[in-house]
């Protein structure tokens, strides 16, 4: 596999003239720059985040007539269903709406059903099997609120229907050809064509989040609810975990910046017993959480549940009531985590080796089976693929109908996933059974049988879409620094610019350095810690690269060479003591 090229990020003029216009820090200046496209852009709701920023529910399609049904079950003592996914987007969609349902508008715990599908039993969404349980229960729900789920599944939606259900879809991913759910009593989708939202790209938690902001108002509006009822701000914190970990755009979107920054600072109080069981695990009781925090440590612990088991802990966790209860909940979820990872490196070293043939044949869509992988990972496997190839990539492994395979699709800039499924599609109805998703990431599930020729089909789909695009690793340069400036000022600036994530991710910067030390730590011996610096200027600086070695990787560098080096700033903190330290995206040899 081809080392990755270290690339300036292209700067927006018009995003670097309004930014000097408001007399920004330079360098804040260029990071922004290189992170906003296009010339529609709210400058001031990306660096100032704010929820004034958040456009109201209304502009929602199909929000109104969604708030009044749910108002009306509400008001009539109906049984509820609360249907979501099993990542963490459909977990805290859960909480959300759970909450706000018991919480602010007094529905009783058992009018409510929790209905979450399992990954490996289930499959993704509004699945056969999780239709067939809900409609062998004695007591069926009168309504039922999908979230995070529900835009391509019409042919169980009907199911429901004729049992004489209500369905509320609350989603955000993109609607298949046919268009939206026709047995679905509301469709509440920003990404429908007809749809007034000004922001496609909120995570499906959001969506809930809007939806239950509209029942309340129509409840105040009906007499039902107090007018003193908090409104829905306090369950920002866990818009902000599912906005974070569901890698939706945290670049244009103020929306979505809001809602992360006012959803940390709810989740820095650590007034609840789920944030104060992550801190105390990650021994973090003197630290603030940041959306790293979120998408790194805490996301992954709630996703590896529903990967690899019944996801209802990940819910019982976020809902505990105490301290004791979330430690527990959290100690199961922990150790999903461990053997998650564990089974992601064998699928992740198998994968790197199957993919070297289409690598050689110059495929631009990279697909992999493995017969013995587990569908609950194989998306964060085809995340390495991708992001060590710089192509999109899927992996595909057995599904439990045994005509069936189950795979993940991630994706790159300028490439977009569903859309190249679609195509697939197009070309080949034989093909794919369902799929699903959005630009950069999908699900779907393909015919056994035709395997070979999804591979070649996907590639072709992939290639027709290149348009001039050159695939390749890329690591995206916002500047180079010269080390005198790689000061612990320096990091403190660059926070101004919080909350980091897709599509404005944390600053990567360049520069040249003499390896001073290089040594090999970690339990399994694949991170690297170096000792940089610049011999002319007697400056020195420490670094660590992790995973640097994993998967058999190799570096081509030894002390006393010079190295180009991509990284990011960090703050170390040890025995009390801060230092500027460089996290290392990729270092080479300098000839």
């Amino acid at each position: 596999m081809s080392r990755p090229i270290f690339q300036p990020r292209a700067l927006n003029p018009a995003v670097l003239d309004q930014a000097r216009k408001m007399e920004l820090d330079p360098l804040l200046a260029t990071i922004i720059a290189g992170r906003v496209k296009g010339d529609t852009f709210n400058l001031d709701g990306i660096v100032t985040p704010a929820l004034k920023h958040i456009p109201p529910p209304t502009l929602l399609k199909d929000c109104e007539k969604a708030a009044v049904r749910i108002a009306q079950a509400v008001s009539r003592g109906e049984r509820i269903g609360v249907l979501t996914d099993y990542d963490v987007d459909g977990i805290t969609s859960h909480v959300v709406l759970y909450r706000a349902l018991t919480e602010l508008f007094a529905v009783p715990p058992d009018n409510i059903h929790s209905l979450i599908g399992h990954r490996i039993n289930d499959g993704y969404g509004v699945s056969a099997g999780l239709i067939s349980r809900i409609l062998d229960q004695d007591i069926l729900p009168d309504v039922i609120i999908t979230a995070d789920c529900g835009s391509s599944d019409e042919p169980r939606l009907v199911l429901l229907k004729q049992a004489g259900i209500d369905v509320i879809v609350t989603d955000h991913h993109a609607l298949p050809e046919e268009g939206a759910p026709a047995s679905a009593y509301a469709v509440v989708n920003p990404t429908q064509h007809d749809c007034g939202y000004p922001d496609a790209t909120i995570a499906g938690c959001m969506v809930s989040w809007l939806v239950m902001a509209q029942v309340r108002d129509q409840l105040v509006r009906q007499g039902k609810v107090r007018k003193e009822v908090p409104k829905l701000g306090f369950l920002l914190s866990y818009v902000a975990l599912g906005t974070v970990a569901d890698c939706v755009s945290l670049g244009e979107s103020a929306v979505n910046r809001a809602v992360v920054h006012a959803g940390l600072k709810l989740i820095n109080r650590f007034d609840l017993p789920c944030w104060r069981a992550i801190r105390k695990l990650l021994r973090k009781e003197t630290e603030f959480f940041d959306a790293g925090t979120l998408g790194f440590q805490l996301g992954p612990r709630i996703n590896a549940r529903g990967r690899l088991d019944d996801p209802y802990a990940a819910l019982h966790y976020m809902l505990s009531p105490t301290d004791h209860q979330a430690e527990h909940y959290l100690a199961i979820l922990d150790q999903d985590n461990e053997d998650r990872k564990a089974i992601e490196q064998e699928m992740t070293q198998d994968a790197y080796r199957m993919v070297e043939d289409q690598l050689a044949r110059n495929y631009q869509g990279l697909s992999v089976f493995l017969e013995h992988g587990h569908a609950g990972v194989q998306g964060i496997v085809a995340s390495r693929i991708t992001q060590k190839t710089g192509k999109p990539s899927i992996v595909i492994c057995p599904a439990l109908n045994p005509d069936h395979l189950s795979g993940s699709a991630r994706s790159v800039d300028g490439i977009h996933i569903r859309d190249i499924l679609q195509q697939v599609h197009d070309w080949d109805k034989e093909l794919l059974v369902k799929f699903g998703g959005h630009r950069g990431a999908a699900g779907l599930t393909l015919n056994k049988s035709r395997l070979k020729e999804f591979s070649e089909v996907f590639n072709a789909a992939v290639e027709a879409a290149l348009n001039n695009l050159t695939l390749q690793p890329v690591v995206k340069i916002d500047s180079v620094l010269q080390i005198e400036a790689i000061t612990e000022k320096k990091w403190a600036t660059l926070q101004q610019l919080q909350p980091f994530g897709r599509e404005f991710e944390v600053p990567c910067f360049s520069s040249i350095f003499l390896v001073e030390e290089l040594r090999v730590v970690g339990a399994d011996q694949s991170h690297l810690q170096l000792l940089l610096s610049d011999p002319k200027k007697n400056i020195s600086v420490k670094g660590i690269w992790f995973k640097a070695l994993s998967g058999g990787q190799t570096i081509d560098f030894k002390e006393g060479d010079q190295i180009n080096l991509a990284y990011q700033l960090d703050i170390n903190e040890f025995r009390g003591r801060r230092s500027i330290q460089l996290i290392v995206e990729y270092a080479y040899r300098e000839n």
